[in-house]
């Protein structure tokens, strides 16, 4: 373990599994005491387990991070425990079915955009009060490949993810002058569990495959963590507002 997060406290979203849990086991590694957020307890108390085994110091809490009450009992326990929050990593996601405009049912584009956006969005409005408060924080959210372009999935997750990229740079600006830094990974492939239900009839899944030969080598979830690490840490305390490709140069194909 290191020191460079000492006295740090991050929460970490979709941390029980993939990208999630390679940030928060690289964060608590370098001295952070970190809140383990995810949807199953399983997976969460195992990412917990395992920081604590190494001697780190970590909590979970289990809920549907859409869901404001989720949102602020994340807050309040996190506070209760640590006192202080300086890292807040927006990084649970879930995809869509590769569908285009014309194929999405309401319930699955409520869905994908709610946890996408709208829990991203909800976090951040209770987190940066308290970071405001301390003059200093900083934020990392997971956007994607398909927030750079049209054709990395369907409909409904483009959507979210474009709109995750103008939650991150409108934050960036408004904190600019407050001590808060805000950016965004953009992750190409990743090897995660991330459960992509493919509508095999969708005409979005047949368009968008035709550019599936430009995604190139699948990345290890550590890799993606270590850009969000960087972003949170002051080696990055000139950097606010950037979208970073994480994606073995998929972006400049």
């Amino acid at each position: 373990m290191t020191t460079e997060f000492q006295g740090k406290t991050a929460i970490v979203t979709g941390a029980g599994a993939g990208i999630g849990r390679a940030t928060a086991l690289q964060l608590a590694a370098r001295g952070a005491r970190v809140v383990v957020a995810d949807l199953h307890a399983a997976t969460a108390r195992d990412t917990v387990a395992t920081i604590e085994s190494a001697g780190g110091a970590a909590l979970e809490i289990v809920g549907d991070l859409s869901d404001p009450d989720v949102v602020n009992h994340l807050v309040t326990t996190t506070l209760e425990a640590y006192g202080t929050i300086d890292i807040l990593i927006n990084n649970a996601g879930i995809m869509d079915d590769m569908s285009g405009p014309h194929e999405v049912s309401d319930a699955l584009w409520e869905r994908v955009v709610r946890v996408n956006l709208t829990a991203p969005f909800l976090l951040m409005r209770a987190v940066v009060p308290h970071m405001l408060a301390r003059g200093h924080g900083a934020i990392v959210n997971t956007a994607s490949e398909a927030s750079l372009r049209g054709s990395a999935a369907g409909t409904a997750y483009t959507v979210s993810k474009h709109g995750v990229v103008g939650l991150t740079e409108s934050a960036a600006v408004v904190y600019r002058n407050q001590g808060i830094r805000v950016n965004a990974v953009a992750p190409g492939g990743v090897n995660t569990s991330l459960e992509v239900n493919l509508n095999a009839d969708a005409m979005g899944l047949a368009a968008i495959g035709g550019y599936s030969a430009n995604v190139g080598r699948i990345a290890q979830p550590e890799e993606i963590a270590a850009a969000i690490v960087f972003l949170a840490s002051e080696a990055a305390s000139n950097i606010t507002g950037v979208i970073l490709p994480v994606d073995g140069g998929w972006s400049a194909v």
